[in-house]
Order: structure tokens, then sequence, then C-alpha cells
């Protein structure tokens, strides 16, 4: 078996440990200097593996059936990188947010960086704006977006009303 090839089965590993809830396969896993880097909106600072455990227990207290489903996988050299599909019912507390009892599905990207065949850095994107949708929240632009979003629609409306004025 080639490193790529052992990166991509550890990496495999990892998914099917997290769905059995077994925490000591997840921390085997993972190399002695682990960094985990998280959406900055969920968690803006890197987490070692002690801060990594209770950032996950997070999803798992909100999504207590909560499964990852590995899309496709891609690896070179020292890396592989997943696309995800999450699956699971919100019927704990979730980033503050109360049981709502409605039924998820999400996606997430991943990228571990492996040292001596073990996951030594990971960072991962999901779609957070899907999740908190279905979880009945709505997603407001930040003070960047807000401009553009009301910009393009000032812009388009101004050039309908020419439009008619010229007609």
């Amino acid at each position: 078996m080639t490193d790529i090839d052992h990166n991509k089965a550890v990496s495999r590993r990892w998914i099917e440990a997290y769905n059995a809830r077994d925490d000591a396969a997840q921390a085997d896993v993972l190399g002695p200097g682990y960094v985990g880097h998280a959406p900055a909106s969920l968690e803006p600072s890197p987490m070692d593996t002690a801060a990594w455990t209770r950032f996950l227990a997070g999803f798992t207290e909100g999504f207590p059936d909560l499964q990852l489903t590995i899309e496709d996988t891609v690896a070179e050299g020292d890396l592989v990188a997943q696309r995800i599909s999450f699956n699971g019912t919100h019927t704990g507390v979730f980033q503050g947010l109360p049981p709502t009892n409605k039924r998820v599905t999400f996606s997430g990207l991943e990228l571990n960086r492996f040292e001596d065949g073990r996951v030594e850095e990971h960072w991962f994107q999901l779609d957070a704006v899907s999740l908190f949708e279905q979880l009945g929240l709505r997603v407001v632009p930040g003070p960047r977006l807000l401009p553009r979003l009301l910009g393009s629609s000032v812009t388009r409306l101004l050039q309908k009303r020419r439009r008619s004025l010229q007609s």
C-alpha cells in the first residue's frame, strides 16, 4: 500500500470512527501535534486534540444521530481531500439553538495533512447556510456583503425605471 492509499484509508477510518462514536479510534488517527481548523464562524481559533473533541461534541449533542458519508476522495502527497455529506436530526441543543426535531442534510469539504501516517492538520468547511435554513433560521448578510446586495438591487430598479421612461 502506498502512503497515499494509506492516508486515504486513515481518512475513511476517521469518518467511520466518528459515525460509530468510537472516541479511541478517532484519537488513534490523530498525530501528536494535531491542529484542527473549523470555519471561523463556528470556531475562530485553531484547535488541538482536546479542543477538537469538545468542538465535535457540540455537533454530536445537537445531532445525536449525525452520520457522515464520504462522497469523493482525492489525494496527493501528504494531503487527502474529501467531499462529505452530513445527515442527522436536530434533537439536542446546537450553537445555543434548542432542538427543532428537524432532519437536516448538508455538505462539507475537508482536507487532512498527514505526517507519519496520522492526521497532523485538518481543515473543514460546511454549508452552514443550508444547515441553518433547514433549522428554520435565516442567514442575514454581514456588513461587507450587504452593500453589494443592496447596490445590485438598486441598480436593477434604476435600469428598469429608465427603460420604462424611455418607452
